[in-house]
């Protein structure tokens, strides 16, 4: 006997009898498939480890993320760079034009976070997720050398430009209820050094900008002084977005945790500034004492590799004090080792097995820098042509490049260093760097490195002219035609 249900159906002509089975059969598997997708969703951190990728988002800048002849630098990017190898994955890097166009990226299809010595506010946290801090930094007013020093905001007569969107401005608007008539601009093209170099060329007369920034690029920029601090020491760490399920953000603190519980991200932070230093006008004194205690023990390899490759054996001293004064085992974060502080790449190009040995060191940086000399067109002579290959070799081939094609735009030759050396500090200038190649720059440093490479070879060879017996002095000397007596430029 037939039940009421079955007698109901069968009713209901055969077609729909087939549709309604259908309609049930999908509602069945479209329940399954929730079930599963959901029981089987794979977290944040699963999606950067299959992927094999952690990509970051940044702005290009001496304290977050560059690249010269020495390859990726940056703290940021260093400390990026650790996370991601923690985690087994390649770090891709996304530079975004500013912080507001960066902070608006932050968990959209770019970037799986941002990193870029954020200052974590109140306002910023209601609208991304903040690691725990691996930094703190003050918020310094900047002024220039010689002009008056404010001793307040009060005290500020002139033109004050800040970040846009920067923590920096929000700091202002909290004290002009102290100081009403305050005013600045927000300038949304720049970066911090940017703002540091305008400091330095009388573009503007006041700006504010981190501690770690400033302590950065005070050697790049001598006539920038620190007035005073409108800040207490704030927390700097990386940004997530909210939408996250944080089991990546969870990675990242425990990364940052262990990280420095190890003494790596401290002795991270101390190299970044030794680096720094090494773009200082030179220290006479101590290079003085290194001169007649460690430069015996490789002057015989200096002259060797001299001969081999076309230089003078006081140029390839002069590179290498500048490179590790003089140190075989010298390092920096970014893996370059030796006396010529090669990187692995260089070393593999130039047939270098041993980094560490002072005598392959010397040969591959000989090499190299004489690769980079014979790429430069024929027509260049010297002593440009050194001189171009030096720059070279300390902010990489294709940002020297830029900076010809930016000497030559504004109807200088961009064959003699003279002119081309007025036109690298422009690299880490948006305005112009956003239309060449090879993008940002540090384009102060190669200038620096240049003049100092220059101090040292005439030094070398004015002391080793007045080992000379019938040489009283090293005053008695003429300076050479060729190179010039240049001592190290403070710009």
């Amino acid at each position: 006997m037939l039940g009421p249900i079955t007698k109901f159906v069968t009713r209901f002509p055969v077609s729909a009898r087939r549709t309604g089975k259908r309609i049930i059969l999908a509602f069945i598997g479209l329940l399954f498939a929730l079930y599963f997708s959901s029981s089987a969703r794979i977290s944040d951190l699963q999606q950067v480890q299959l992927s094999g990728t952690l990509h970051m988002l940044t702005v290009a800048g001496p304290t977050t993320y560059y690249e010269d002849g020495r390859g990726k630098n940056g703290l940021e990017y260093l400390l990026a760079k650790a996370f991601a190898d923690s985690l087994g994955v390649e770090l891709v890097v996304q530079s975004k034009p500013n912080l507001n166009a960066l902070l608006l990226s932050v968990g959209g299809p770019e970037g799986n976070f941002a990193a870029a010595n954020i200052t974590v506010s109140e306002n910023r946290s209601k609208l991304l997720q903040f690691t725990t801090p691996y930094m703190q930094v003050t918020q310094h007013l900047i002024y220039r050398r010689g002009s008056a020093r404010p001793r307040s905001l009060g005290d500020i007569d002139g033109d004050l430009v800040v970040l846009k969107s920067s923590s920096h401005s929000e700091q202002l608007k909290y004290w002009t209820e102290k100081y009403p008539q305050l005013q600045w601009r927000e300038d949304s093209s720049s970066e911090m050094s940017e703002m540091l170099r305008m400091i330095h060329d009388r573009e503007i007369d006041y700006t504010v900008v981190d501690s770690l920034a400033y302590l950065v690029s005070r050697h790049i920029y001598p006539q920038v002084r620190r007035a005073i601090d409108i800040s207490d020491p704030q927390p700097v760490a990386w940004a997530f977005p909210r939408h996250g399920d944080g089991t990546l953000l969870a990675a990242a603190n425990r990364f940052l945790s262990d990280y420095s519980a190890s003494g790596e991200l401290a002795a991270l932070k101390n190299d970044l500034l030794e680096q720094a230093d090494n773009f200082s006008v030179a220290g006479s004194q101590r290079f003085g004492q290194l001169v007649n205690s460690r430069l015996p023990n490789y002057e015989p390899l200096f002259r060797v590799a001299a001969e081999q490759f076309g230089f003078e054996w006081h140029l390839l001293a002069a590179v290498a004090y500048q490179e590790s004064h003089w140190n075989p085992r010298a390092r920096s974060p970014t893996g370059v080792r030796g006396l010529m502080m090669l990187t692995l790449n260089t070393a593999r190009e130039m047939k270098i097995k041993n980094r560490l040995d002072p005598q392959q060191s010397l040969t591959g940086g000989a090499a190299y820098l004489s690769k980079l000399r014979a790429r430069l067109p024929d027509r260049i002579g010297e002593p440009d042509r050194t001189l171009l290959a030096l720059a070279a070799y300390n902010i990489g081939f294709g940002h020297l490049e830029d900076a010809r094609i930016l000497t030559q735009r504004n109807g200088q030759d961009p064959d003699q260093w003279e002119h081309v050396r007025q036109h690298l500090p422009k690299l880490s200038n948006k305005q112009y760097y956003q239309s060449l190649k090879y993008g940002y720059a540090r384009g102060s440093e190669p200038v620096i490195y240049v003049d100092n490479i220059r101090y040292y070879r005439r030094y070398l060879e004015l002391h080793e002219l007045s080992q000379q017996p019938e040489l009283q002095s090293v005053e008695e000397l003429q300076p050479n035609s060729e190179w010039e007596d240049s001592a190290p430029s403070s710009l």
